[in-house]
């Protein structure tokens, strides 16, 4: 067969896919992975499948859904549908007829029809036909039949020799599968000794093993053993068409074998120029070249003809999308990419607590494992109890392990929390023994200029105390000095939530002790501790506030028996910086604090917002919609499979397959936080296909948290399989490979998530706008302007009220851009979320002439890249060259004109900020008392925010809109739309840009 080694793909027999599934943890199951007797493995069996027919969905655009049963012709060239109202000769559709073929639900029928919201998206299709451009819109009973429907009809119009001819055509094979086949062939000549075609069984399965990492040997061996009983052998003897049949079969992944289809126009292989595109326009990589294509083709092909040929094939592809070069992870995080100049106070900070227990917290075994454990992950705060001890020596006995590990993992500051309960001279004896232990590294008022003790201004940066160890308690009060008596743990402890360690109090705030902490010895070497008075604080934007300059911490209450640990994202919101975790129980919880600190190259040290560290800003811990000044945005995540899923630990009794399914948690503020889940595969084993989207909407991106959880479905209770946590920050957009962790946190061999990331403005993308929403001119109308607060001081509110206008003409700019390009992909027939590459692909359908040039081509117009039509051109096409139009207009207008706006608004801010030490005054001579007084520096907080924000908005607007042109410039060329000298385009203000905001934007 022509395509053989494609993928295997079962084919359900009921329905269970036409409803979404939407939050919660609803079970619903899906077959349309099981085995069946049906099963599809080249081209030609798509073909054939289609041939038998099937039963497919069909949306009308006056809101009806009508089941048909729908075939291909034995000529392969029309199809059919029954039953019908219309004669058999005219319920057909000609394959000559059809212009294109979509996937999801991206025409006009689809997007303005109530009742196919129910359908699934992944399942959905169009074929667009006739010279007005015609849908049929359909929806079939899984993604895999949707699949097969769109490849076999992409092949018929990539391979028109076919139509009309039976099985012309099909069995001649793709350039990317006779690559495949002499790889194989090549391959399998190496183990064949004897040179007779032939090899034991006990090779072949190692030579597959080999070649497919990660394939259970087993899985392999009872290939072989069907395909023995299948021909009736005796011997257990492979030859090479069998090695060949069942590499293919077990190591073709259907989700990747579609992909390649649908990028290399059906020829199953890529070249340099296809794989810039689609390294361009899905993984966000703006400036790949054709010479980093090629060593990318270089590194991955491992076919000799590929090699040659500057080719990619299906194996090749495969192992570049489970290399480290598609991780989810964006490689920039990977090691310390955060300013770390920055005070100790602006950083979340990795803490452990009792990470030397290994059981419950009471009669729990030490063991400095836990400790080192603890330091080789980063942790950057360790607590440990010291007592007094006999013969005058307090009790530690792990300052050695702590000063040997200490900075093997970070360089960044250590800080050690003494829970100590020694008497005043065995303090002493501690405070020597400690300066003996870590010497140099033991931090001192004189060994920086800025003391933590006093009351700084700022605190030291964490570049400034590289290699330090800083001491972290509380010791006895002076007046207890003469005494036995110790600080008890109880006592640092407020309400569960910790204690607060840093000087100077906040305003309104009240202290929790009875006696003052006892002031920081000033006797020159001595070792400084950072001395934690304790205080309650009236709201979370005064806790948000008071960390501005002073670091907290808070751990599990010590009245617990178990290791339990907190949710560390509800302290986070907060502004906590030392949120002190068991590292020794894994959990959601650990989970979630791993996931946090991966995103600066785990050095123990996170950059917090920037509402958290700017000096004036507003932020709720409790906010339940938009930040001020922060841009919301869409993650929209697409689950397409699984690999290589071991059972759950300790599920021996539960047999040999496995029905999975996948949570996706989104951690936050309170407007961020939910989750959804996938769909359960029912005895799918270890490779189940989803092919499932689920859209969240991120108000606070950098505080925004995704973890991927696996789980067997089971009646008893759902068991764990694996999980994978990452910062909202460090996503990449495009095809990514998810490594899974098993419950300690170590990675899965080979078991990883395969999905597709989406990121945009909230307005630019997501769910597709109602008809005509985008393009109306009263669109401006509904628009939602962001507003500057009355703070009822006037010269404040004098200073503010200039940005009004530019405020609004920004707003207006950012959304003129985003809305001209979703009506764009309207009028192109597709979703939102669609790429502007897809949209040129279709503009280019309509503008080819059978014999000529395309009627119309790519032309610089005062450095912007516009279509200049040539001929005469349909309505329709010509209303799409308008949107194209549009587009370019409006990301002109932005680019033009955002500079001016941004120091208009930015002069409006550095005005408002001359007042901001002068607050207390002002609202004294306003009268401004008490809660009105605070509310109006709250006020004041908000509109700085605003204006910060806006111009961070207006930066990032102008540098989408030069990659916007960008895009569509390549897109152009790749489509055959552009005639000039040397084959490329650079758009205007390309030497400005940047690169990628989701990625490394280089090869």
């Amino acid at each position: 067969m022509a395509w053989g080694g494609n993928p295997r793909l079962h084919i359900l027999t009921t329905d269970p896919s036409v409803a979404k599934v939407s939050g919660g943890r609803k079970k619903t199951v899906s077959f349309s992975s099981m085995p069946s007797e049906k099963k599809v493995s080249s081209a030609a069996d798509c073909l054939a499948f289609m041939q038998g027919g099937c039963e497919l969905k069909k949306v009308r655009p006056n809101s009806r859904i009508y089941s048909r049963f729908y075939t291909l012709d034995p000529e392969l060239a029309c199809l059919r549908w029954e039953p019908s109202k219309k004669d058999g000769d005219r319920a057909r559709l000609d394959i000559s007829a059809i212009r294109e073929v979509r996937t999801g639900k991206s025409t006009e029928t689809f997007l303005y029809n109530g009742p196919s919201d129910h359908l699934a998206e992944e399942a959905a299709f169009s074929i667009i036909h006739g010279d007005e451009y015609q849908s049929l819109d359909l929806v079939a009973l899984s993604a895999d039949v949707a699949n097969i429907w769109v490849t076999g009809l992409r092949y018929l119009l990539s391979h028109p020799g076919s139509i009309g001819g039976g099985d012309g055509g099909v069995g001649e094979g793709s350039i990317g599968n006779k690559m495949r086949q002499n790889w194989l062939a090549a391959e399998f000549a190496l183990v064949d000794e004897d040179g007779h075609g032939i090899a034991s069984e006990d090779t072949a399965v190692a030579t597959i093993c080999k070649l497919c990492p990660g394939i259970r040997e087993a899985k392999v061996r009872l290939r072989f053993k069907e395909i023995q009983r299948s021909k009736e052998k005796l011997t257990s003897h492979v030859t090479l068409e069998e090695f060949q049949e069942a590499y293919c079969e077990l190591c073709t992944r259907p989700d990747v074998y579609f992909l390649l289809v649908q990028l290399s126009k059906d020829r199953e292989c890529l070249d340099a120029q296809d794989l810039r595109l689609f390294l361009e326009t899905e993984q966000g990589l703006p400036l790949a070249t054709t010479e980093g294509c090629l060593e990318l083709l270089r590194r991955f092909e491992p076919s000799t003809a590929g090699h040659e040929r500057g080719l990619l094939g299906l194996d090749g592809f495969t192992c570049y999308l489970q290399s480290a070069e598609c991780q989810l992870l964006d490689p920039e995080h990977q090691n310390v990419c955060q300013d770390m100049k920055m005070p100790l106070s602006h950083y979340f900070i990795s803490a452990s607590y009792r990470s030397y227990l290994l059981d419950d917290q009471v009669h729990g075994r030490a063991d400095l494992g836990g400790l080192i454990r603890a330091l080789q992950a980063g942790c950057r705060c360790l607590e440990f109890g010291v007592t007094d001890g006999p013969e005058g020596e307090p009790l530690l006995g792990v300052d050695h392990v702590v000063n040997k590990y200490a900075f093997l993992t970070s360089q960044y500051p250590l800080l050690l929390y003494l829970c100590q309960r020694c008497s005043p001279s065995q303090q002493r004896t501690l405070a020597q023994h400690l300066k003996k232990v870590f010497g140099p590294k033991l931090y001192t008022p004189e060994s920086l200029p800025v003391s933590l003790g006093g009351r700084a201004t700022t605190l030291p940066s964490p570049e400034q105390l590289k290699g330090k160890v800083l001491l972290v308690g509380k010791k006895l009060p002076p007046e207890e000095e003469g005494s036995e008596g110790e600080v008890s743990e109880e006592d640092e402890e407020i309400e569960e939530l910790g204690v607060v360690l840093v000087v100077p109090p906040p305003p309104h705030a009240q202290p929790s002790q009875q006696h003052s902490p006892l002031s920081t010895p000033s006797t020159p070497g001595t070792p400084m501790t950072l001395d934690p008075p304790y205080w309650t604080l009236e709201s979370p934007e005064e806790l948000v506030n008071f960390t501005k300059r002073n670091l907290t911490r808070v751990r599990p209450s010590s009245v617990r028996l178990d290791s339990s640990n907190p949710n560390p994202q509800g302290y986070w919101k907060g502004g906590v910086q030392l949120v002190a975790l068991n590292q020794q129980t894994p959990g959601a919880m650990l989970d979630l604090t791993r996931g946090r600190f991966m995103q600066n190259g785990g050095c123990g040290y996170v950059l917090r917002p920037a509402v958290m560290r700017e000096e004036v800003s507003y932020f709720s811990a409790q906010s339940q919609g938009c930040v001020p000044g922060v841009p919301p945005q869409t993650l929209r995540v697409k689950v397409i499979s699984a690999h290589s899923l071991p059972k759950p630990q300790g599920s021996g009794a539960k047999g040999e397959v496995i029905d999975p399914y996948v949570v996706l948690e989104l951690h936050g503020v309170p407007a961020d936080c939910t989750e959804q889940r996938t769909r359960t595969a029912a005895q799918n084993q270890d490779d189940p296909l989803f092919d499932e989207t689920f859209e969240f909407q991120v108000n606070m991106p950098e505080l925004a948290l995704l973890r991927f959880v696996v789980l067997d479905d089971d009646y008893i209770g759902d068991d764990f399989i694996g999980q994978y946590t990452i910062a909202f920050e460090c996503l990449q957009p495009g095809y990514r490979n998810v490594p899974l962790l098993g419950l300690a946190g170590d990675p899965l061999p080979h078991g990883s998530l395969f999905v597709h990331i989406a990121i945009t403005n909230r307005r630019g993308g997501g769910k597709a706008q109602r008809r005509g929403l985008s393009v109306r001119r009263g669109a401006r109308r509904g628009r939602e302007y962001v507003t500057l607060r009355n703070t009822g001081i006037k010269v404040l509110d004098d200073t503010f009220r200039p940005a009004s206008g530019p405020l609004r003409e920004a707003t207006d700019l950012r959304e003129d851009a985003l809305s001209s390009t979703v009506a764009f992909k309207e009028q192109c027939g597709l979703p939102p979320m669609a790429t502007l590459k897809q949209c040129i692909q279709s503009l280019a359908t309509r503008l080819q002439s059978p014999d000529g040039p395309p009627s119309a081509t790519l032309t610089l117009k005062e450095g912007y890249p516009c279509l200049e039509p040539v001929g005469n051109l349909t309505d329709a096409t010509r209303k799409l060259l308008n949107g194209y139009d549009t587009i370019i207009a409006s990301n002109k207008q932005l680019i033009e004109n955002a500079e001016g706006l941004h120091e208009r608004i930015a002069q409006v801010q550095k005005e408002g900020m001359v007042f901001h030490e002068d607050l207390a005054r002002l609202g004294e001579k306003e009268n401004l008392k008490g809660r009105k007084q605070s509310k109006a520096v709250e006020s004041f907080a908000w509109n700085i925010t605003v204006l910060k924000g806006q111009c961070d908005l207006l930066r990032s607007a102008k540098l989408d809109a030069l990659d916007t042109l960008r895009q569509l410039a390549l897109a152009c060329e790749v489509s055959g739309l552009i005639l000039t000298s040397d084959g490329h385009y650079t758009p205007h203000g390309l030497s400005s840009r940047r690169g990628s905001s989701h990625g490394n934007g280089r090869i």
